[in-house]
């Protein structure tokens, strides 16, 4: 063993403590920029490839003086633009325990029991009853699971494994125009054809409509077209519509169509009761997403897939059989944590691969996940949970209050969830979206108040969405005063007219 390798044992308790007091420091916002300092710490890191190592010591001060402070503005109180967030503390304890503990999500643990039990949870809190799920990612590959699910249950009910043999005919999925692009990645990879997606259209609202559905439904299939899903959003990203859930459940088991719902940032809404209604329906889904790296305050790397019969996603994914892995282990028993658990006491962990995950998805290697999850929800339980949604929800209500009441504000859509959609105008200015470009530039280039900027009715809106569990009420007044500050100082300076043309 190496005088590195040894040095690998007693060290983390010290060194976990001045990490942990660097990014305490860092989440006091108190630090250098890093777009402003960009040329400092590039010149620092870019250095040449290291032959010998400086030691633990050495890449921790690194970290704390060259890296850390340099960080992204995601994590910043003000930060509104993407629908994720800095993870929270205990979000960061467990995922580095679970890096040092359980590296992989396989085996007879606590890690691989905290998959199942959180996935539990979640489904509970949600109301999406008995359920069951599978950690992926993201979004994107949440997306990509549920389809895969029902391509699987489309073919197999015509005597066809599309997993095994292919597709022998066209498919559709029906989406609104709102629906995240993720959905025609998801159907390009499942060899559907990313032009298998219909863009259905939406009403003023965002929301998808019916009776285009029907229409683009009955067009199918008088083209020799076989409908397949129904995607549904439970609070798209742009601007946090929650689609007719019910009307579009209905119509997919008239129709004997799959029913997926993307709840990936806005499933958790549900919790608030002012409009827990618009969320009657997703309880008949086939299918369900929600990334706990959006509202629940984990990093970045965690969606959930839930269906109603995760045997569908075994049929879909599984793997061809691997020597090395099923041969060194007894069959999984695939089993749930509602009841006591049925392995003797003497069984070794690698004895059993726990709960097969590696076949319910495309992923073999991947982290414990459950354990973010499960430490999120002991923390704050679902109460805790329903303050943070019910606080962001009225952060967008509050934005949207102000643009209404302020001359020089426009809301361009009533907020649904933590999205609201509003911009800044002035008389005379033929050009309002070049104005609010140049205005968001100048968010951007603040690093203080941040949102993204989005289209609302062909208007470009300046688009926060507030889901960061250190965002607060002060950061909604603070972006709506910095809009206004910007937009007065750039109609002053007549910088619009170098943009209008």
């Amino acid at each position: 063993m190496s005088s590195a390798d040894a040095a690998e044992t007693g060290r983390l308790r010290p060194l976990l403590e001045r990490l942990g007091a660097g990014l305490d420091a860092y989440l006091s916002f108190q630090h250098p920029d890093a777009l402003h300092d960009s040329a400092r710490w590039r010149t620092r890191l870019d250095t040449p490839l290291p032959q010998a190592g400086i030691g633990a010591d050495a890449v921790v001060d690194e970290l704390l003086h060259e890296v850390v402070p340099y960080g992204s503005a995601i994590p910043r109180p003000g930060f509104s633009g993407f629908i994720t967030t800095g993870a929270t503390s205990v979000a960061t304890l467990a995922a580095t325990a679970a890096g040092v503990a359980s590296p992989q999500r396989y085996g007879l643990t606590a890690f691989n029991f905290l998959e199942e039990l959180s996935l539990r949870w979640l489904a509970e809190a949600f109301g999406l009853g008995a359920m069951q799920g599978v950690y992926s990612s993201g979004g994107s590959t949440a997306n990509l699971l549920a389809l895969g699910a029902a391509r699987q249950r489309l073919f197999e009910q015509r005597g066809r494994d599309p997993a095994a043999d292919g597709l022998d005919r066209p498919v559709a999925i029906y989406a609104s125009s709102e629906t995240h692009h993720t959905v025609q990645r998801a159907a390009g990879v499942l060899g559907l054809g990313r032009r298998a997606v219909r863009a259905i259209a939406c009403d003023s609202g965002g929301r998808l409509r019916v009776d285009a559905l029907r229409e683009a439904l009955a067009a199918d299939r008088r083209a020799g077209v076989l409908p397949m899903a129904i995607v549904a959003n439970a609070g798209t990203t742009n601007t946090g519509a929650i689609d007719p859930l019910s009307s579009l459940g209905e119509l997919a088991r008239a129709q004997g169509l799959w029913f997926h719902v993307d709840g990936a940032y806005g499933l958790p809404g549900v919790l608030d009761e002012r409009i827990a209604a618009l969320y009657k329906g997703v309880e008949h889904a086939d299918s369900v997403i929600v990334d706990p790296h959006k509202w629940l305050g984990a990093a970045v790397g965690i969606g959930a897939t839930f269906v109603r019969d995760r045997a569908l996603l075994q049929r879909a994914f599984t793997q061809e059989p691997a020597h090395y892995l099923e041969g060194s282990v007894q069959t999984p028993a695939i089993g749930s944590v509602t009841g006591p658990a049925a392995e003797p006491a003497t069984l070794h962990s690698m004895d059993d691969f726990g709960i097969p995950y590696f076949d319910f998805g495309v992923e073999l290697s991947a982290p414990s996940r459950g354990v973010v999850v499960w430490a999120l929800l002991r923390e704050i339980g679902v109460e805790g949970l329903r303050q943070r949604v019910r606080r962001h929800n009225d952060m967008a209500t509050a934005v949207a209050q102000m643009a209404r009441a302020h001359p020089n504000l426009e809301l361009l859509l009533e907020p649904t969830l933590s999205i609201c959609c509003f911009r800044y105008v002035a008389p005379d200015i033929d050009d309002l979206d070049a104005l609010n470009r140049q205005l968001h530039r100048r968010l951007m280039r603040e690093n203080r108040n941040m949102p993204s900027t989005t289209s609302v009715g062909g208007r470009l809106a300046l688009r926060p969405c507030f889901v960061g569990a250190r965002t607060g009420m002060a950061q909604a007044r603070e972006l709506v005063a910095d809009v206004l500050r910007l937009g007065d100082a750039l109609v002053r300076e007549g910088a619009v007219s170098a943009v209008q043309a």
